[in-house]
C-alpha cells in the first residue's frame, strides 16, 4: 500500500485531485469558522433574494438566509453522505466478491445472479422510488446509495479473487493447513485492497451525484443543508429568472469539482493496480 501511495503522489492528476478533495474536506471541518453565519442563522432577519454583496457573498435565499452559509455547511452533509455510503457499499462489495470468488458453487451463483439482476434494473428511477417511500432523511439516502453501490465492486473483486486464489502462495498456504477464512482475509484480501480503495473513491463520486439528484427533486433531508437542495430552491423560487446566477453556478461547480477530483484519484489507483497485475 505504501508503494501505491508513493506512485500516486508522483502523478499530476492525483495531486490535483487530492488538492481539490483536501480543499472541500477543510471546508467541511472548519465550516463554523469559514461561514460568517450559522446555517439558517439569518432566517427572517434579512430580505429574500438579495444579490451577492460583501455581507452576503452569494446573496440570500427565499427566506433571507445566507446562501454562502448554506453552501459551506452543505459541504459537511455532502461529504458525510458520500464517504459513509462509499465505505459501506465498498465493504459489502468486497465481502460479496471474496465469498463468490473464493467458494464458487452455490454461493457464487446466488451472488452473481443477484448482481446480474441488479445490473439490468434502471437504478436511478428505482433509487427515486425508494427514496420517496422511505422518506426524506440523510440515512435513507445513504441506504438507497448503498443498496446499489456494492454491485460493481463485488463483480470486479470476484474476478480478481478467481485469479489470485490460484497463485502458488495461496496453494502453499492451503497445503500448510491454513483455514479458508485465513486464506481469504490474510492472503487474498491484501491483493485486492488497492482495488477496494479505488472503488471507495469512485463510489464517493457516484454518491455525490446521487445525493445531489435526490435533493434537487425534493427527496433530500429537509433539515440538513446540501448543494442539491440549494439547486432545488434556486429552481423552485426562480433564481434563473431573477438573475441570481451565483445561487445556481457555485453549488453546481462544487458538485462538478468534487466529483471530477474523486474520479481522477480513483481511476489513477485502478490504473496502477492494473499495471501491477499484468506484471504478476
Amino acid at each position: 500500500m505504501s508503494d501505491t501511495l508513493k506512485e500516486l503522489l508522483r502523478r499530476n492528476d492525483v495531486l490535483v485531485g487530492f488538492t481539490i478533495i483536501l480543499f472541500f474536506a477543510t471546508i467541511a471541518v472548519f465550516a463554523d469558522y469559514i461561514s460568517p453565519y450559522g446555517y439558517r442563522e439569518t432566517m427572517f432577519n434579512e430580505k429574500p433574494f438579495l444579490e451577492p454583496s460583501m455581507e452576503h457573498f452569494l446573496g440570500t435565499d427565499q427566506w433571507g438566509d445566507d446562501l454562502f452559509a448554506h453552501l459551506i455547511y452543505g459541504t459537511r452533509t455532502v461529504l458525510f453522505v458520500a464517504l459513509t455510503s462509499a465505505v459501506i457499499s465498498t465493504f459489502i462489495g468486497i465481502i460479496a466478491g471474496l465469498l463468490a470468488g473464493f467458494y464458487g458453487g452455490v454461493i457464487d451463483e446466488v451472488i452473481s445472479r443477484t448482481i446480474d439482476i441488479l445490473l439490468i434494473i434502471p437504478i436511478i428511477p428505482l433509487q427515486i422510488i425508494l427514496a420517496y417511500y422511505l422518506g426524506p432523511s440523510i440515512w435513507n439516502i445513504i441506504l438507497v446509495i448503498v443498496l446499489f453501490g456494492w454491485i460493481t465492486v463485488a463483480r470486479v473483486v470476484r474476478s480478481q479473487v478467481l485469479s489470485i486464489k490460484n497463485y502458488p502462495y495461496i496453494e502453499a498456504a492451503r497445503s500448510l493447513g491454513a483455514s479458508n477464512a485465513r486464506i481469504m482475509f490474510k492472503h487474498i484480501l491484501p491483493g485486492v485492497s488497492s482495488l477496494g480503495l479505488a472503488y471507495v473513491v469512485l463510489n464517493i463520486s457516484n454518491a455525490i451525484y446521487t445525493e445531489a439528484a435526490l435533493s434537487f427533486i425534493g427527496l433530500g433531508d429537509p433539515i440538513a443543508p446540501s448543494w442539491g437542495k440549494m439547486l432545488n430552491y434556486a429552481y423552485t423560487y426562480g433564481a434563473f429568472t431573477k438573475g441570481l446566477w451565483a445561487w445556481i453556478i457555485v453549488p453546481g461547480l462544487f458538485i462538478m469539482l468534487l466529483s471530477i477530483a474523486t474520479i481522477m484519484v480513483g481511476n489513477a489507483i485502478i490504473d496502477i493496480y492494473t499495471r501491477r497485475q499484468r506484471m504478476v
